[in-house]
C-alpha cells in the first residue's frame, strides 16, 4: 500500500494525515468497476479528494469472485489515533439490469437505526460525501469503459461490527457495524476535532427529538444527573472539555434549552470565560476561587490556602472551614452563568449547575433553577 505523504503542523511536530473510509470506499469502488467493466484489475487506484487532496494507493486486492467484482483497500489513518486504522473497506459490485447505480452497506457497515444522523432510519450508515464519491468513481469508470448499464455497489468493512463499539455508534444509533465518514476526504491527526464533530452530531440527532438537552462535560456529571433523576426530564449529552462548541451547536442546531451540569473541578473555570476546560489551555481554577473568596471578605492566609490548593475539593475544604464556601460559590456560579449566556447569545435559554463528591451541590444558577421548575412541572414533580 502506497503511504498517503501529507502533514500538517502541531506545535513543534509535523503529523501525517490519512485519508477516510469514504476515501477508501471511493477507491476500492472505482478498482471494482474498472474490473468489472473492463476485464483488468487495475494495479493502482487514484482520486482528489474534496479538499483537494490527491490520494493514490495500491488495492489490497481486486479479483472476480463469479460475477462480482471485489477490490479492497486498506485504511490509513496517518497519525491519527482511529480504531479503523488498518482495517480493509471492501467494494462488491455486479451488473443490474434495470440501468440503476445502487449502493448500499454490507458486512461490517453500520444501518442507521435512529433519527437525526446524516441518512434516515434503515438506510446504511454511509454518509453524503462519501456517498457522492462512490457514486462518481463508479459513474467515471463506467463513461471510461462506454458502458451504460446498473450497477449494484456493496460497501463491506470485515470486522467492522466489532469495532464499532469501541466507537460512539452504539450510542448514536449506528447498530452493525462502522460508519462510512468524511467530508473532506482526509482524516487530520486532530482528534479533538473528532470529539467536536461526534458532539455536534449527538445534539442535532437530540434536537430531532427534543427542544431541551442536558449537558455533561463527563461521567462524573452524567452520574449525577442520574442520580437527580433529571435524565427523565431530557436527553443527556456529554460534551467533553468543549464547553463552547457544545454551545455552538446547540444554537446551530435550534435547541430551545440547554442545561450543563458537571463538576466544579472544571466548571469554575466557566467563571473566568474558558470555554474549553482542559488543563493544556487554560487552568484558573484557584484563582477563580481565590478572587471570588477575596471579593467576600478572604484574608491573605485563605488566600493563600486556596492558590495552593491541588484539588477545587481541597480549597472547598478551606473555604468551608471559614464559613465562606458557600457565598463563594454563588458568586462563582452566577459568573459561569453569565459566561454562558454571553457564549450563548441569546439563541437558546442555558443554565448551569455546580457539584462536588465531596461538597454536594454547589450552586444553582437562578435561571437553571428556573428550567429546572419548568420541567419538573411538566412531569409532574417537586420542584428544585
Amino acid at each position: 500500500m502506497s503511504v498517503f505523504e501529507h502533514y500538517i503542523r502541531s506545535g513543534q511536530r509535523l503529523l501525517r494525515c490519512g485519508f477516510t473510509t469514504g476515501t477508501c470506499a471511493a477507491l476500492a469502488t472505482q478498482g471494482a468497476v474498472a474490473l468489472l467493466l473492463g476485464g483488468d484489475a487495475p494495479s493502482a487506484l487514484e482520486l482528489v479528494t474534496p479538499k483537494g487532496l490527491p490520494v493514490q494507493v495500491e488495492p489490497e486486492f481486486c479479483r472476480m469472485e463469479g460475477e462480482t467484482a471485489v477490490c479492497a483497500v486498506r485504511k490509513d489513518a496517518g497519525d491519527d489515533s482511529d480504531v479503523t486504522d488498518g482495517l480493509l473497506v471492501v467494494s462488491r459490485v455486479r451488473r443490474r439490469a434495470d440501468g440503476q447505480i445502487v449502493l448500499d452497506g454490507g458486512e461490517g457497515v453500520g444501518r442507521v437505526t435512529l433519527p437525526g444522523l446524516d441518512q434516515p432510519v434503515g438506510a446504511a450508515a454511509i454518509n453524503r460525501v462519501p456517498r457522492r464519491m462512490i457514486l462518481e468513481e463508479a459513474e467515471k469508470a463506467c463513461r471510461k469503459a462506454g458502458y451504460a448499464g446498473g450497477l449494484a455497489i456493496l460497501i463491506c468493512i470485515p470486522g467492522g461490527e466489532e469495532v464499532a463499539q469501541k466507537t460512539f455508534n452504539p450510542r448514536l444509533g449506528v447498530e452493525g457495524g462502522l460508519s462510512i465518514l468524511g467530508t473532506s476526504g482526509i482524516v487530520e491527526p486532530m482528534s479533538e476535532q473528532a470529539l467536536i464533530d461526534t458532539i455536534d452530531l449527538e445534539l442535532r440527532q437530540t434536537a430531532a427529538r427534543s427542544r431541551r438537552v442536558l449537558l455533561a462535560p463527563g461521567n462524573l456529571g452524567e452520574d449525577y444527573i442520574r442520580a437527580q433523576g433529571w435524565d427523565r426530564l431530557a436527553p443527556v449529552v456529554k460534551c467533553s472539555n468543549f464547553i463552547g462548541d457544545a454551545l455552538d451547536s446547540a444554537a446551530s442546531c435550534g435547541l430551545s434549552e440547554v442545561l450543563l451540569v458537571g463538576h466544579a473541578g472544571k466548571l469554575v473555570k466557566l467563571a473566568a470565560g474558558v470555554m474549553n476546560t482542559h488543563s493544556r489551555y487554560a487552568d484558573g481554577r484557584a484563582e477563580v476561587l481565590c478572587a471570588y473568596a477575596a471579593l467576600k471578605g478572604a484574608d491573605r492566609e485563605l488566600c493563600r490556602h486556596i492558590m495552593e490548593s491541588v484539588t477545587v475539593d481541597a480549597a472547598l475544604d478551606a473555604l468551608a472551614e471559614k464559613g465562606l464556601k458557600t457565598e463563594v460559590c454563588l458568586s462563582v456560579t452566577e459568573a459561569a452563568q453569565r459566561a454562558l449566556e454571553r457564549r450563548a447569545g441569546g439563541a437558546f435559554a442555558v443554565g448551569v449547575v455546580l457539584f462536588s463528591n465531596r461538597h454536594g451541590l454547589l450552586g444553582v444558577s437562578g435561571e437553571a433553577k428556573r428550567i429546572l421548575n419548568e420541567w419538573t412541572e411538566r412531569e409532574g414533580e417537586e420542584k428544585v
